[in-house]
Parts: structure tokens; C-alpha cells; sequence
């Protein structure tokens, strides 16, 4: 256990930015492989993983300001990869020129963002009372087309989908789209890091935290046992929530310790974890998982509700990175930013398909932790 670490925290590329402060353009300094498996799941070239890189440090740090800099008027924000920049959406015109001044692409959109927020939260709350059908796969807030947008499964239809749909539109604007169902990534008795739980399910470990890691809620229940890649005893989970939430905390002791590490698996250099600065949509992101390695992809949403036949697990981001069992908890992780822990999706690594991770810093406030960090 102790050379294993040693070994990932040796073989670290650092993925560092040359700033004190969001008012410095980061530089973003990337080891081959990564940026390899960036052309690879993301069609780029060295020099363009490269730049986006940057990019996308300086957007996920001007994010902030630029939404005060919106006020009342802020309509949603995204990363646009075509220019390099984030783009914020406003409702007044009177706004554009201090989210200008921030740092931001300023865009007319028709519908703010508290109010599709609103909307979406009123969905989440009729759900809790009234769960939402199994043809329902899920529903986000979507700032670009001004409305809540709710997917069913291919071919879903029958009074319970269209009486969800009914108390949906009631809340605000709605727009209807298929996608497939998603499911959570736990895998059973077969086989970031993999760990197990009660001797059986394998799971990934998403972040090293201070006196343990941040995990999938679906992976384990309070009090549930954990051993570690090596069969040692690592500790227990602390605290777990699934469904509503997908996290937990596992505590652990035995002789382990925490290391700011995402592991690599050959295909890029393990990662130094420097922060949770949250990547704004159209952002890279990869993934850490035990089953399929790494992978990257692009951060398609923020606050989506994912309906898993479980129940609905609410505050979600969504991507187009591939996962399979055994992947959840895993890492999420933008350059040296962490992101989130696997959660599900649907799809595979062969044919291609959407995950969902659960926000690493609503884990960390929820249980009062903090991650370690290079």
C-alpha cells in the first residue's frame, strides 16, 4: 500500500497555474499524456488541448465576478470552446458592459437564471411528494434555450408522464427531449483507485480528504466496511446519502493516508489536486475510474436532477465522459481542479455515452471537510 502511493505521488505531472489571483491569466502546464487523451476524447490537437487548458482556468476563475457583475440580470454562463471565453447571458442590456468588464462574453438570453432555478427547484419539490415515473430520465435548468428541459426515455408515453409533464410546465417554461435512462456505475461481486464494500461491491475513490475520501453514496451505507486495492482494511463509511444526494464519506485508519493524487493508469501522468474551482459548462473534464481508466470529455450541465430507478438524486452535473460499473465515486477532475465524484450515466467506454458526478464542494460542506491538496 505505502510504495503504491509512494509511486503515484513520484509519477505526478504537475498541472499548475502561474497566478495568485483571478485577476492573472493562469497558464495551464499539462504532461504529453494528458493532453493525449484530451485529442483523444475530445478530437484536439496538442497545441489546442494546450490553449484550452488556459482558457478554461481563466473562465472557471472569472465565473464568480462575472456573475456579480450580472446581478439580477444573470442569465446562466457557459465556456465556449469556438472563442475561448465565457459567456454569461443576461436579460438586461444594461448589464453586458460589467460582465464585459469582468472578463466575460455578455449574450442576450430571454429568462434568468434564478427563475429557471426556481422552476427546476419546484420540479424537485413535487417530486419528492410525487415521485417522477421511470420514464422520466431526468431535468436540468438550461439557460440557452430559457427553460427547464426534462428527458424521457425513447418511446415514453402513459398518464403518469404526461401528468408529470402537466405539474412541470406549471412551475415555468419546459422543453421535452429523449435520452436514454441512467443508472449508477457500482459494480457487484466482479471487479481513481478501486475499494470494496462489505467484502463485495467494488467502487472508485473519488478525493482525498482530510482524515479519509469522498465516494458515491450508492456505494455504501453508513457503517459499511472498506477495504482497500490491496485487501487491507481501510475503514468505514462515516456518512452516506443515496438517493436525494450521491455521497459519502468513508473514514479511514489501518495505516492508510490521504494523497492529493487522481491516479492516471499509464495513460497520463497521475494528477496533482490543487483546489475545487468549479469548471463553468463547455469545460473539459476528465475522469478517474477502476474499470475504465481515463477518460475526458466536456461538462454539459450544471444543477441537473437525474431520476435513477432508485429515486432522483438532485444538484447533478452532466458530461459526455464514458463510465462503466465500477467507475462510480471515481474522480472527476478539470487540469488540477477537482470537480466531483462519478456517480452514473448511461453508455459505455465502446460505444460512448453521458455521466453524471455529484459537486466535490457540496460534499465537502455537507460533511465539514477539506480536501488535501498538493
Amino acid at each position: 500500500m505505502r510504495r503504491r502511493i509512494a509511486l503515484a505521488l513520484g509519477g505526478a505531472a504537475v498541472l499548475t497555474a502561474s497566478l495568485t489571483s483571478a485577476a492573472l491569466a493562469p497558464v495551464a502546464q499539462a504532461s504529453p499524456r494528458l493532453l493525449a487523451a484530451m485529442q483523444r476524447d475530445l478530437g484536439l490537437t496538442a497545441a489546442q488541448a494546450s490553449a484550452r487548458l488556459t482558457q478554461e482556468m481563466t473562465a472557471s476563475r472569472v465565473l464568480p465576478d462575472a456573475q456579480r457583475a450580472a446581478g439580477a440580470a444573470f442569465g446562466g454562463a457557459w465556456f465556449d470552446p469556438a472563442r475561448g471565453t465565457l459567456v454569461v447571458g443576461v436579460t438586461d442590456p444594461a448589464a453586458a458592459s460589467a460582465v464585459r468588464a469582468a472578463g466575460a462574453e455578455p449574450t442576450a438570453v430571454a429568462v434568468s437564471a434564478a427563475r429557471l432555478d426556481a422552476a427546476k427547484a419546484e420540479i424537485d419539490s413535487s417530486a419528492k411528494t410525487r415521485p417522477a415515473p421511470a420514464a422520466v430520465s431526468g431535468w436540468r435548468a438550461d439557460p440557452r434555450s430559457g427553460s427547464v428541459v426534462i428527458a424521457l426515455r425513447p418511446g415514453a408515453h402513459g398518464s403518469d408522464v404526461d401528468d408529470f409533464l402537466a405539474r412541470a410546465r406549471k412551475s415555468g417554461p419546459v422543453t421535452v427531449v429523449t435520452a436514454p435512462k441512467a443508472e449508477p456505475f457500482a459494480a457487484g461481486t466482479v471487479g481513481g483507485d478501486p475499494y470494496y464494500i462489505n467484502g463485495n461491491t467494488r467502487c472508485s475513490i473519488g478525493f482525498s480528504v482530510h482524515g479519509g475520501f469522498v465516494s458515491a453514496g450508492h456505494c455504501g451505507g453508513t457503517g459499511s466496511s472498506v477495504v482497500g486495492w490491496d485487501g487491507s482494511a481501510m475503514g468505514s463509511f462515516a456518512g452516506s446519502s443515496f438517493p436525494g444526494n450521491d455521497y459519502a464519506f468513508i473514514r479511514i485508519g489501518n495505516g492508510w493516508w490521504t494523497a492529493p493524487v487522481v491516479l492516471g493508469w499509464g495513460t497520463v501522468s497521475d494528477a496533482l489536486v490543487r483546489g475545487s474551482w468549479v469548471a463553468p459548462v463547455g469545460t473539459s473534464v476528465c475522469r478517474s475510474g477502476s474499470t475504465t481508466h481515463w477518460h475526458c470529455g466536456t461538462v454539459l450541465g450544471h444543477n441537473e436532477t437525474v431520476n435513477y430507478s432508485q429515486g432522483a438524486v438532485h444538484q447533478m452535473t452532466r458530461t459526455n465522459v464514458c463510465a462503466e460499473p465500477g467507475d462510480s465515486g471515481g474522480s472527476f477532475i478539470t487540469g488540477d481542479q477537482a470537480q466531483g465524484v462519478t456517480s452514473g450515466g448511461w453508455g459505455n467506454c465502446g460505444s460512448g455515452g453521458e455521466t453524471w458526478f455529484q459537486p466535490v464542494n457540496e460534499i465537502l460542506q455537507n460533511y465539514g471537510l477539506s480536501l488535501v491538496t498538493a
